[in-house]
């Protein structure tokens, strides 16, 4: 067996799609031992799921925020913008999907990556009087949030550099959810702050190899579904979830409105120590993230208010 995995990543796409449905019908399920092997040349990159569900929306409603996550980093002590330059131009050669766009080929949604290119950085001074700093931080980071972005032609990244003072400046960096999230934003920061510091210092910085890339993982999830995978889950969660499900019925103040308009608000609460501690460990014992403990707590709470 660990020769046949071994040899999965020299077939072809059309080669390792054959021997996972061979497989399949055999009761092995290679996918789910055969690690993530880099596409072909000659393979178009398709879109994950999650991908092709934020491309269905952006579709429907090219114009809307919703889905841009933006971060903001205080950054103190003297800047060097050719170092930031620099770390943003290695960060884009290393990770295809800050570089990639979409389109359609035949009516199949495909992923288009381009060569590395230079990221144009904002810089932006703030205003003496009239507001205050804190009220022109949010203002503007706000403002860079909102302008949508053309999934067709890119670039899915933004960066703008606000100028508090000499020695103080906020980077706000905003991108699409089709090529982000919270974890890889997390990764890509943690990134660019190495390579920074080390543009900063005259040194180069030496990150671990890539050995694939998300395309890489769109493919393999695509040719894992195609083999049998898609029904075996669809067959599972139509069992475990049953018929028609109910709509949440929360005691709202006012009636949901026809069409969505996203005018939420963010709430945050603050947990002390002890109770964080406590939380990660409750996790642990139950083999779960915090974050399932805590959708789990919010959803026992709606079930409170709904019945």
């Amino acid at each position: 067996m660990q020769a046949l995995i071994d040899s999965v990543g020299t077939l072809s796409a059309k080669e390792r799609k054959a021997l996972a449905i061979l497989l399949k019908e055999k009761g092995i399920n290679l996918f789910g031992i055969a690690p993530i092997c880099s596409r072909g040349a000659d393979e178009a990159p398709v879109l994950s799921y999650t991908q092709e569900s934020q491309w269905f929306l952006w579709q429907l409603e090219p114009d809307s925020s919703a889905y841009h996550i933006t971060t903001a980093l205080r950054l103190t002590g003297e800047l060097d913008l050719d170092a930031l330059r620099h770390g943003f131009d290695s960060l884009i050669a290393r990770h295809e999907t800050l570089r990639t766009t979409f389109c359609e080929e035949d009516g199949i949604a495909v992923q288009v990556v381009h060569p590395p290119a230079p990221l144009h950085i904002e810089v932006i001074d703030l205003q003496a009087g009239g507001l205050s700093y804190e009220e022109q931080l949010n203002a503007l980071t706000d403002s860079k949030r909102q302008p949508p972005f053309d999934l067709r032609s890119g670039p899915l990244l933004r960066a703008s550099l606000l100028r508090v003072a000499a020695d103080e400046h906020v980077l706000v960096l905003t991108q699409h959810h089709i090529v982000s999230d919270g974890w890889s934003m997390g990764v890509m920061v943690d990134e660019l702050i190495q390579l920074y510091a080390g543009y900063r210092q005259g040194r180069r910085v030496s990150l671990p190899d890539l050995p694939i890339q998300y395309a890489d993982y769109a493919n393999w999830q695509r040719q894992w579904m195609d083999a049998g995978e898609r029904e075996r889950q669809l067959g599972y969660w139509l069992q475990q979830l049953g018929g028609e499900q109910p709509l949440l019925m929360l005691p709202l103040d006012h009636a949901r409105p026809a069409i969505q308009s996203y005018r939420g608000a963010l709430f945050d609460i603050p947990l002390g120590d002890e109770l964080r501690v406590a939380l990660k460990q409750l996790a642990q014992r139950e083999g779960a993230t915090l974050f399932m403990l805590l959708l789990a707590s919010f959803q026992v709470l709606l079930h409170r208010y709904s019945g």
